[in-house]
């Protein structure tokens, strides 16, 4: 389960830094992303992200059941620790992926929305130029033509001021995701040092489990 919730947070990893960056691999994460938004996709998404909520609640009441459990007998056993830090590890995984999952959700509907803004801005930019070298007409003309150009000129300043606040949440959100990646190669760290615990703490109860055994039987002789 480790190794698969490992997995799905390297591969989130790799698709916002995929879509942090205009490069054609972003253009086939678009591609991908919007194929599964269609149809069934969306269901599945959904399905797929109650299961890890579902998961996530379970590494959590486990770990109260643990902490619970620890209070009534005063300390946490060797057993009980190694039961709780793969709790945490399982909980901080999902929480992390769940999180990455919105991060790639929102990147792809804002890189989306601004790429549409652009076009409309071009084509207004366009039709702006088009209408200024078009003035040697009539008065009328030339009056409901500069009417034309104003309010052109008024919706460029709209879809400009759109496209700089959909890019500063485009920056807000990248800054989330660098931040993230960042705290998920810390996570790496620590699952290799909680294997080491893990390992540690399996030789201190085969020590005590052979002590055991040995003082039995010499209880038997």
């Amino acid at each position: 389960m480790i190794q698969l919730l490992f997995a799905l947070l390297l591969a989130e990893v790799a698709v916002v830094g995929v879509l942090l960056f205009n490069t054609p691999l972003r253009k086939l994460a678009l591609l991908g992303l919007d194929r599964l938004k269609r149809g069934r996709g969306p269901l599945v998404v959904r399905t797929i992200a109650a299961t890890g909520l579902v998961v996530l609640g379970s590494s959590l009441y486990s770990m109260s059941k643990i902490w619970s459990r620890s209070d009534q007998i005063g300390a946490l056993t060797p057993t009980d620790q190694v039961l709780h830090s793969r709790h945490f590890l399982e909980a901080s995984l999902m929480g992390y992926s769940l999180f990455l999952a919105l991060i790639i959700d929102r990147l792809h509907h804002y890189i989306r929305e601004w790429r549409g803004l652009r076009k409309s801005m071009e084509a207004a930019t366009k039709q702006n130029r088009l209408l200024e070298e078009a003035k040697s007409g009539k008065s009328d003309e030339i009056k409901g033509r500069e009417e034309k150009i104003t309010s052109l000129n008024e919706e460029i300043q709209q879809l400009k001021l759109a496209s700089e606040e959909r890019m500063k949440e485009v920056k807000t959100a990248e800054a989330n995701a660098i931040a993230l990646r960042k705290q998920s190669e810390g996570l790496l760290l620590e699952y290799d040092r909680l294997l080491e615990d893990n390992q540690n703490l399996r030789s201190q109860l085969q020590s005590i489990d052979h002590h055991l055994s040995h003082s039995d039987s010499k209880k038997n002789a």
